[in-house]
């Protein structure tokens, strides 16, 4: 007698079963990388489309250049000798530090509105002679004919109002876009200084050589004054020195002692 054949379904269940129990095996079976590369390909092969899931919110990232951005000064107090309280003024301060504050570096763009925008110089600025052997405008490369200004730069940083005293070397254009609104200080080199040290050391030297005129005069005089009082002292009778007691000597002695 033939035994009864299992139903289909049934039968359909237990290879599924059987095939779950295989491919677990051979998924517990792969690495940790492996592992992860299978599961993103059956989901994008399974679901196709729905990528956009897997991207990472980047909203709220921030790079140095963002963190150097929102806590940047133009002048840190430079008095103050403690460490920033957070790591991102921390690197905002090491930034400054490495920055040259000799000259500055401007962006002249909307000076008919009186708006200026000023920075220190880089390391490769520096090195290139920018702001200082050519013009410090950002969009101007001249270095002819510079001028040294100085401005009284006001800025407001962190709601607060600032100011600070900066040296722009500019070309002649962008002197005249600087000083469009108001004429600032120029800086020139002081030559009265050295003409005055000039005329003074020329009336050094007259004074030395009236000086050796007048000792020239005198030495002469000195010689016959010394003449002189040798002939009185030889001429003079000699006087005998009267001498003293042994009183008078212990006298002078106690005298001396007892002042």
């Amino acid at each position: 007698r033939r035994e009864p054949k299992a139903h289909r379904d049934v039968v359909a269940k237990e290879y599924s079963l059987e095939e779950k129990r295989r491919e677990r095996n051979c998924f517990l079976a792969l690495d940790a990388y492996t592992r992860h590369k299978k599961l993103i390909n059956d989901y994008l092969l399974c679901y196709p489309g729905s990528t956009s899931k897997l991207k990472r919110d980047t909203s709220r990232d921030r790079t140095d250049f963002d963190v150097i951005r929102e806590n940047h000064q133009f002048l840190w107090d430079e008095s103050d000798d403690e460490e920033p309280p957070t790591w991102e003024k921390q690197l905002a301060k090491r930034y400054y530090d490495k920055l040259f504050k000799e000259y500055c570096i401007c962006d002249l763009t909307y000076y008919q509105a009186n708006k200026i925008a000023m920075r220190w110089r880089t390391e490769q600025e520096v090195i290139a002679g920018k702001g200082q052997f050519s013009c410090g405008d950002r969009h101007c490369k001249e270095s002819s004919g510079l001028r040294t200004w100085e401005v009284n730069f006001a800025y407001f940083e962190k709601n607060e109002k600032k100011n600070a005293l900066v040296k722009l070397r500019l070309c002649k254009e962008c002197s005249f876009k600087l000083n469009y609104r108001f004429q600032r200080k120029e800086v020139t080199k002081n030559v009265a200084k050295r003409s005055s040290s000039k005329h003074g050391g020329s009336t050094e030297r007259k004074k030395a050589k009236v000086d050796e005129v007048e000792g020239e005069k005198v030495e002469p005089d000195l010689e016959e004054d010394a003449k002189d009082a040798e002939e009185s002292v030889w001429s003079k009778p000699s006087t005998a020195e009267e001498e003293k007691s042994q009183e008078e000597e212990f006298d002078s002695y106690l005298a001396d002692m007892f002042l």
